[in-house]
């Protein structure tokens, strides 16, 4: 096999485990489902930044009550 055959093999099976992996994330975040993957990025960045805030949140409000 040729060398530019061998890198188009490469790449595709690259883009391939991208493609799975954005799949997958679609998954997992709310309304992540066709969104494409800049956006998806996106909405992966707020749901983590509400997460973060969430846990923040839960922790303050343990610390209150049973101190």
């Amino acid at each position: 096999m040729g060398s530019e055959k061998m890198k188009m093999v490469r790449e595709g099976g690259r883009r391939r485990r991208i493609k799975r992996k954005v799949k997958k994330l679609q998954k997992i975040i709310p309304g992540g489902q066709g969104l494409n993957p800049d956006m998806l990025f996106v909405r992966t960045a707020d749901y983590i930044l509400l997460l973060r805030l969430q846990i923040h949140f839960l922790q303050t409000l343990s610390h209150s009550h049973f101190p």
